[in-house]
This record gives C-alpha cells, structure tokens and sequence, in this order.
C-alpha cells in the first residue's frame, strides 16, 4: 500500500491555480491589498459569512469593485481540498490588478486547539493606518512587535498618541471590569473572533486609556489562532481568571461552523 504524501508546509494558489507567473507575482509583491485570516475544521469555518463581508468590503473600498462570496467559496474550498488538510489555517487576499481582482489562498497547518499562552503586552505609540481594514500595511505591526519581544514582552499593545488603548499587533484587546467584557474603540480591526463574541458576552464598547488599566480585573486577546489571557501590560498585573477565560472559550466553541464548500453561509455569524 502506498502511504499518501504529506501536505507541503503551505499550499498557495491564485485565482484557483498554483501561483507562479510574472503578472502574479508583480500584483502580490505591490503590497497594496488587503486579507482575511481563519481557521478551517473539517471544512468548516466559524463567522465564514463574516470574512466573506469582510472581503467584499475592503474590495469594495480599495478597488472600487465587488468580490462575490461564491467566488471567493469556491476558491477556498477548491485550495483546502487540493492542499490536504481540512483542517488547517487558512487566509484569502485580494489585491488589484488592473481591471480584475487577484484573490490568493494560502492554506497551512492548523493552529493548535485550545487556549494560548498567557501575554505579557507592552503599549505602544502606534495606531495602523486605515485600522478598520485588515490590509497588507503590516510592516509596523512586526516591527513593534518584534521589539516587544526582543524587551521581554510576548505582544506589543498599540495606543494613541492621546494613551487611549487601540488593540494588540495581531489581535484585539478585551478588558473585564467584572460585569462586562469591554472592548477599546480606538482605531482598530474589529477581528472576526471579536465580532462573534462581542453580541454573546456581556460587552461594552467604550475607549480605554492606560491609566484606567489598573482598575480591570482581568483580560485577554482574541485573534483567529487563539483567544488568551492577559497577565500584564508594561507595570500592570492581571491574574489568570479562569472562570472569565472558559466562559469565553465556551461561548467562541459554542459557535457553530459553516461548510465552505455549501451556499450556507449568509454572513449572519459576523
């Protein structure tokens, strides 16, 4: 019996075929696009319809056109399916090229189930441009992050110049108060894990400032790889609540996932 090959570490395609060729690769290396961020389980995806909006929206905006939902469905399904892993972490962009739009899936290994690694976050004086879209201006985002963790930090926490609390480089930011879940309305990318907890916990949306840190009982992180605590914020300690951190996983694997490879998803999860 022949043992089947293992998935390459990362499958990519563009426009449903392996990406290769000049044009591609001068759209690609523009930097000018934007992207959206999941994790696949057995085809399945939490929030789909919500990417789905999400990548219809930045189309919209940047390129002055729309990117159906069915199209970019069947580029995911067809990229999952042809990489091996239905489970697997799975990311779709969009960038310009001339009168059409590129659309590129990447599929990887999946990230681990459960909670992440408690985070030590240190604030920054940084809010991402056009923060509300999930776009390709990275560059910022890993340099601050990197020097976070070159000083000890796991995260960089980015803040207006005001010191009003925006959101972590790759995720956003929950504080608990001990009645809600308050989520910061500074500049920020409302996360697809965010959006689908925000309406199912207990939240408020309110600006944050760092001197009001100390008064939070507890926080966390949410991203699309993870949901984590967070144990402290430059001088400010937080502990681990595990009671607030399983209400928050329980009701995220509450959520039910939508089949990408089915017309099921209708973008009313997120």
């Amino acid at each position: 019996m022949t043992t089947p090959p293992a998935p390459s570490p990362v499958h990519v395609e563009v426009d449903g075929v392996p990406a290769a060729g000049p044009g591609v690769l001068a759209a690609v290396m523009g930097g000018y696009g934007h992207f959206t961020a999941m994790q696949v389980r057995g085809g399945r995806v939490k929030g789909l319809g919500l990417h789905l909006d999400r990548l219809d929206r930045a189309t919209r905006e940047l390129f002055g056109r729309p990117l159906p939902g069915e199209r970019v469905r069947e580029l995911l399904a067809r990229a999952v399916a042809s990489s091996g892993r239905r489970d697997s972490s799975a990311r779709v962009y969009a960038y310009g090229d001339g009168p059409r739009v590129l659309v590129a899936v990447t599929v990887r290994e999946a990230a681990p189930d459960g909670p992440g690694a408690p985070q030590r976050l240190t604030a920054v004086d940084y809010l991402r441009p056009a923060a509300h879209l999930k776009h390709l201006g990275g560059f910022a985002q890993r340099y601050h992050g990197d020097a976070a963790r070159r000083a000890g930090f796991d995260e960089a926490l980015l803040t207006s110049p005001a010191g009003e609390v925006a959101e972590a480089a790759v995720s956003n930011i929950a504080f608990w108060d001990g009645t809600s879940v308050v989520w910061p309305t500074a500049p920020h990318l409302t996360g697809i894990t965010m959006a689908l907890l925000a309406p199912r916990l207990p939240s408020a949306h309110r600006a944050v400032g760092l001197a009001e840190l100390p008064s939070f009982r507890a926080a966390f992180t949410a991203n699309s790889r993870t949901i984590a605590p967070v144990t402290g914020i430059d001088g400010v300690t937080y502990p681990v609540d595990e009671e607030l951190m399983a209400r928050v996983a329980g009701t995220y694997a509450g959520v039910p996932g939508e089949e990408i490879a089915s017309g099921d998803a209708d973008g009313s999860a997120r």
